[in-house]
């Protein structure tokens, strides 16, 4: 048996398992009270923090620079390109999928 420190390796391991859960649970326990503050607000405080988030971005995009602006478009369009491409490529692996499923029963009744 393998020791480090005053722990057996297999405990340690445990602990690091341990604490990435409750990492985890805190992520998960955070994003569910944003959920529920977001559900508990009227219409009116959500179109208000709309409304900051909009100006925030208004303002952010009005501070940069010609450059920055280009790389952010460049990004969005490298995206996008990306997002399509996932696409295509999964029509592609359904096409595949669906002719070697058709061909299998077109053998079948031929055998």
């Amino acid at each position: 048996m393998s020791y480090t420190g005053c722990c057996p390796y297999n405990s340690l391991l445990q602990l690091q398992n341990m604490k990435g859960m409750l990492k985890l649970t805190k992520k998960e326990t955070t994003a569910q009270r944003s959920l529920d503050r977001r559900a508990e607000e009227t219409e009116e405080q959500n179109n208000s923090r709309l409304s900051v988030m909009a100006q925030s971005g208004h303002e952010r995009r009005a501070e940069e620079t010609e450059g920055q602006r280009n790389s952010r478009l460049s990004a969005m369009v490298q995206h996008a390109r990306e997002r399509r491409l996932t696409v295509i490529e999964g029509q592609n692996h359904h096409q595949i999928q669906t002719f070697y499923a058709d061909r299998t029963v077109l053998y079948s009744l031929f055998i």
